[in-house]
């Protein structure tokens, strides 16, 4: 207990506390100025869900998960196979890979931002390699806003899941994929039977912090559009902001954060008991051993 005392505090202080205190808000109608004199018990959350905008914030989010799901991981692992192979000029090009995750988030924004101006860089290459007919206001097109966002937001990040998965490669014995190639089975066979169920463990963490990134995105969306045009790429960290600090609404920005992490804390806890709890299993069984 003495050994643990500090991180403990620590952990109550900036953590249990600080939700306590947000939930604790979310029951009064609160500008942030003066006492809490004005309760409105539940009123905080009904008013969230029957808010056209906070849903199509949540279904932004989930948007933005299933496309990390359906288009990030694929492309992780297709690079992490690559850059796992001996090729000339593998260090740079692991280098190229992962050099966009050290970026800030608003660095990242900002200079997307600038790229994406109409008649800017983005579309002098489409009207260079002949696809001039597919150039749009990138970040004032409702339709196709949110999708651009989500380029940006795997261009920064693809780096972090193609190093993650390329530790878990690894830690797969070179003998296993000798031998699957003396049994006659081709690379395709190999990488299907061999190497993709002994990466699983890696591609679930992936996932995991995939998920929970996604609900939790911010910086981006924010810097490059502020949840605009007209709501198309709100996301409900967005929109916290958006009514907490900019509308002086403290008390109803408290129930959507607390909100925010209810989702993400059953998400967690789901994931943990479906997922990962077989792994984390087996790493204990194995250190015991």
């Amino acid at each position: 207990m003495l050994l643990l005392g500090p991180a403990l505090t620590l952990f109550v202080g900036f953590v249990l506390v600080p939700i306590a205190v947000a939930i604790y808000y979310s029951f009064y109608k609160w500008s942030g100025f003066g006492p809490l004199n004005h309760p409105v018990g539940l009123g905080n959350y009904r008013r969230a869900f029957a808010d056209t905008v906070f849903l199509h914030a949540i279904q932004h989010n989930v948007t933005i998960a299933l496309l990390s799901l359906l288009l990030q991981l694929p492309l992780s692992i297709g690079l992490a196979l690559l850059l796992n192979r001996q090729l000339r000029g593998r260090g740079f090009l692991r280098l190229v890979v992962f050099a966009p995750y050290v970026l800030s988030e608003a660095v990242t924004a900002v200079m997307w931002l600038m790229l994406l101006q109409p008649d800017g860089f983005v579309d002098q290459v489409f009207k260079h390699v002949g696809l001039g007919s597919l150039v749009t206001t990138w970040l004032a097109n409702t339709h196709v806003v949110l999708y651009t966002l989500f380029v940006v937001i795997t261009w920064k990040y693809i780096g972090f899941g193609v190093i993650l998965l390329l530790a878990g490669l690894q830690g797969i014995p070179t003998e296993l994929r000798e031998a699957s190639a003396l049994d006659g089975a081709s690379p395709w066979q190999t990488t299907r039977r061999v190497v993709l169920p002994l990466l699983g463990p890696t591609i679930r963490i992936w996932i995991f912090l995939s998920m929970i990134g996604s609900l939790q995105i911010f910086d981006i969306p924010w810097i490059m559009t502020l949840g605009g045009p007209a709501g198309a790429s709100t996301t409900m960290s967005t929109y916290l902001i958006d009514k907490g600090f900019q509308s002086y609404e403290f008390g109803y920005g408290s129930a959507v954060a607390v909100i925010l992490f209810i989702f993400c804390f059953v998400f967690a806890l789901l994931y943990q008991r479906f997922a990962l709890r077989r792994d984390t299993a087996g790493s204990l069984t194995r250190m015991v051993s």
